[in-house]
């Protein structure tokens, strides 16, 4: 049995179950003990009015309740079992298939549990309930394929065979916790017949400096009692507990309430009940926010609520010294269902638990935003912080993405368990080797920059294998989430590399790689894209703008290097006229760069003619077709720069750097064509 159901029973005034009507007394006795929320008491007489009972219908409908009761003690599998014998039975609710669908559904059988909520749908079409558990089940096994990277383990510590469930702080420091239990040493000393184990008491555990929790111990003072307690919060300061409390009177459940104390010394004493509902209206889990002034807690069927369990909330008026009128939260928050269990994080985000909204199975965790005085964005925490099995009690520890919630999922020890949740922060490494781009040798003291669009910026240098990395540094980290970062390579007798990468939108830790290939300033002619002209031509062709751009932001990248920009032509046409036109193609491309805004004396044009083919003429002959011939010539027509100094300074000297580099204008073909006429053979 897992207590969530016990829970919720104790929200419960009455229940009528569908066997009533029979006639046999241990038929109504099983009944009885049914609404009382006494399963196992009436497991067993609805199986002794099942063996006594001759009535067809009357049977079906006590295989019904068995299943009923055994799925109120979240015991799935004989819940199954007993559904499956009334649907065989011919049990005519098909409530009974609804019910299959569920249990199927908290086994967390996902494709077994849409088969059975499509065949309730085709009995009953109108009720939602059939489409909404096919979505959800879908939706599910999709949260478990695709987890959250939250990561969920039992606090062993402090679980035991028995119950444990609604964790919370108890200090300002987050080092106490405070818990519901149901284990052996209660102030009770019977045995509760709701619960079948002891009364529920509240528990106390302190970590130490090694992150270790102590033993639980009954906190001290007149908190626990012969009746139930739990589900508790604690003010800001530590000073004033409000717990729930349900009574027993003359073996009878009582509704459960809201009481506070006050701590004193090590002791919790001056409890107080909380007038927030007519008396005979459950309320419970309450919980508080830091400043003080609100209290969230649930109610059941509370006049102006929505069916089932609600969260309502109200607030401490300072002058009078009392607890408002309570408010429900509004059907964006609230079903017809339950709602249970809330929590209100530091930065004001209500989590709650609910079997109203769509989810996993069981009690779901949830998380909804105010906007105004109203509260939606209600969002499912997925999985694994929700299970198939009752998921609630969440608590986090400050502002930190960590803390607990309860679970009665796959690892619980016994009954409903306590289980941390922590957010593990993002890796984050950049790595990569330098190299050069013609040898494919590594680069050794190579030094990579990185500016982020954060304001940081770090350096490092290669070792002999040219291997770069930004990994941790020491307690923090070099890359960081939801940022840009921008690389500059450099090294001795190389032009500088650049490049981008980013985190923003990543949500896994990645290891980014990112190679740069340099290329040495010592070789005499350093090729670039293709800048293209027509044959006897200068006029650059708006193809060539693009390579141009690339020698363009190289420059920009280099800012102390100086070039020589120079172009050949092909060896056809005669010495001189081929001369003059190397350089004016040249010029062209000197002019290009001098109108996207680079300084006209880092560039030495210079013109080659004919001089320095790279295929011969005996070379071409040999080809077969004009079109390869053609090409060959073409190879000749290039332009080329190198570098003959790198300690440019401009006048004036450099610029403060930007942490972002800023794009070129534009400019058109009309600035080369005004310098420069055209000159043709």
């Amino acid at each position: 049995m897992k207590i969530i159901r016990i829970i919720l029973c104790l929200f419960i005034v009455a229940f009528f179950c569908g066997a009533a009507s029979a006639q046999k007394s241990f038929v109504k006795d099983a009944d009885n003990s049914y609404s009382e929320a006494k399963f196992f008491e009436a497991i067993e007489l609805y199986k002794k009015a099942y063996s006594k009972e001759k009535n067809k219908a009357v049977k079906a409908e006590i295989l019904f309740q068995l299943g009923e009761c055994y799925f109120n003690t979240v015991d799935p599998k004989q819940a199954e079992k007993w559904y499956q014998k009334a649907i065989k039975a011919k049990f005519p609710d098909p409530i009974a298939v609804l019910r299959l669908a569920e249990v199927y559904k908290a086994m967390g059988n996902y494709p077994q549990a849409i088969v059975e909520f499509n065949n309730y749908k085709a009995l009953n079409p109108s009720d939602k309930r059939g489409e909404d558990g096919v979505v959800s089940s879908e939706m599910a096994q999709k949260w478990i394929d695709e987890p959250t990277r939250y990561v969920v383990l039992p606090e062993t510590q402090l679980n035991s065979k028995q119950y444990e469930f609604s964790p919370t702080y108890a200090d300002k420091k987050n080092n106490t916790l405070i818990f519901t239990s149901t284990r052996e040493g209660s102030a009770g000393k019977t045995i509760d017949v709701t619960l079948g184990e002891s009364f529920s008491d509240i528990y106390e555990t302190k970590r130490d400096k090694n992150g270790k929790w102590s033993t639980p111990a009954p906190i001290g003072g007149e908190v626990n009692s012969v009746a139930n307690e739990g589900a508790a919060c604690v003010d800001s300061k530590g000073r004033t507990m409000f717990f729930t409390r349900c009574g027993v009177e003359k073996n009878k459940d009582m509704p459960c309430k809201i009481y506070t104390a006050v701590k004193k010394g090590n002791a919790w004493t001056e409890i107080t009940l909380l007038e927030l509902s007519p008396d005979s209206i459950t309320v419970g889990h309450p919980a508080i926010t830091k400043d003080g002034n609100s209290l969230f807690f649930t109610a059941s069927h509370m006049e102006g609520g929505f069916g089932g369990r609600d969260i309502w909330m109200s607030t401490y008026e300072k002058k009078a010294k009392v607890w408002t009128t309570p408010v429900n939260l509004g059907s964006s928050i609230n079903t017809e269902k339950d709602e249970m269990f809330p929590f209100i994080h530091e930065n004001g985000t209500l989590y709650f638990s609910s079997t109203g909204h769509m989810g996993m199975g069981g009690l779901d965790i949830f998380k909804a935003e105010k906007t105004g005085e109203k509260w939606g964005k209600v969002e499912n925490l997925k999985y694994p912080i929700n299970s198939a099995g009752d998921d609630y009690g969440i608590v986090f520890e400050g502002t930190k993405d960590r803390g607990f919630l309860t679970s009665n999922r796959d690892g619980s020890m016994g009954g409903d368990d306590i289980f941390s949740f922590v957010l593990p922060p993002l890796i984050f490494v950049l790595q990569g080797t330098i190299t050069d781009v013609e040898t494919k040798k590594p680069i050794n003291q190579a030094t990579i920059k990185l500016i982020g669009s954060d304001g940081t910026s770090a350096e490092v240098t290669t070792d002999a294998s040219g291997t770069y990395i930004f990994g941790d540094k020491g307690n923090d980290r070099y890359i960081k989430s939801n940022t840009t970062y921008e690389l500059t390579v450099s090294a001795k007798d190389y032009l500088n590399a650049k490049g981008k990468e980013t985190t923003v939108g990543v949500t896994e830790s990645t290891t980014f790689i990112k190679d740069f290939a340099l290329q040495t300033t010592k070789k005499k002619e350093i090729a670039f894209p293709e800048v293209l002209y027509d044959l006897a031509k200068f006029t650059l062709r708006p193809e060539s703008h693009d390579s141009l751009d690339f020698l363009y932001q190289t420059l920009i990248d280099n800012p102390t290097i100086v070039i020589e920009l120079n172009s050949h032509t092909d060896s056809r046409g005669g010495q001189k006229p081929n001369q003059i036109l190397s350089e004016n193609r040249a010029k062209s491309c000197v002019t290009y760069l001098v109108s996207k805004g680079i300084a006209a004396d880092r560039m030495l044009a210079k013109g080659y003619g004919k001089d320095q083919l790279l295929i011969s003429d005996a070379e071409i002959a040999k080809l077969k077709s004009n079109e390869e011939k053609e090409a060959a010539h073409q190879k000749n027509r290039r332009t080329r720069f190198k570098v003959i100094r790198s300690d440019y300074v401009p006048v004036g000297g450099f610029p403060e750097e930007k942490t972002t580099s800023e794009t070129p204008k534009e400019t058109k073909d009309e600035a080369v064509e005004e310098e420069i006429e055209e000159d043709e053979e």
